[in-house]
């Protein structure tokens, strides 16, 4: 399965950090592999109310349907901490909190030189947020696949998709087409 890169350096340097997003789906869920690397991996916060994005983390914003403007807003750190929101941008983001333990499956590796996380979304999860959500070839969903690290050594902001406008990941507006195939 092909791989894109996360390599647009936002708001500063990339210090060597690279960054890869693989997602494909089937009739259950969207699966989703991001993979860094990076040589100085922060892992500190493990609480469910602290933020993955201080410590290295990779993301995945998108958009599920066309006509509707919310996008989800889905982060992991190397612990496998989630923030996991809902919204149509960061005035109106709200943070959803999973009853279930681990909704998504996570499962992470690390070795020496990076990290990488593997999660599924399945489609009645989206559903729950979005019911008119379908999944099929040919289906258009709008996201991004980010890098960061607020609090690492070298805080850094990587991008797949441009971000031109403001110091934010949230540009649901910015967001690169995906397409079912």
């Amino acid at each position: 399965m092909p791989s894109a890169a996360i390599d647009t350096a936002l708001w500063g340097e990339s210090y060597g950090i690279e960054a890869r997003a693989q997602l494909c789906y089937d009739e259950d869920a969207i699966y989703v592999r991001l993979s860094a690397k990076e040589k100085e991996i922060r892992a500190e916060n493990k609480d469910p109310l602290q933020e993955p994005c201080e410590d290295s983390c990779l993301e995945f914003f998108f958009r599920p349907e066309e006509d509707d403007p919310r996008y989800l807003n889905v982060e992991f750190n190397p612990n496998g901490l989630l923030f996991l929101g809902i919204g149509t941008g960061i005035p109106d983001l709200v943070r959803l909190m999973p009853l279930e333990n681990d909704p998504f499956g996570r499962k992470i590796t690390r070795n020496g030189n990076g990290w990488t996380i593997t999660y599924q979304i399945t489609h009645a999860f989206i559903r729950r947020l979005f019911p008119r959500y379908t999944a099929h070839s040919g289906k258009k969903i709008y996201g991004n696949f980010y890098k960061c690290g607020d609090k690492t050594v070298h805080p850094h902001y990587l991008a797949w998709s441009p971000v031109t406008e403001g110091k934010t990941f949230h540009r649901p507006a910015e967001f690169g087409e995906l397409k079912f195939e």
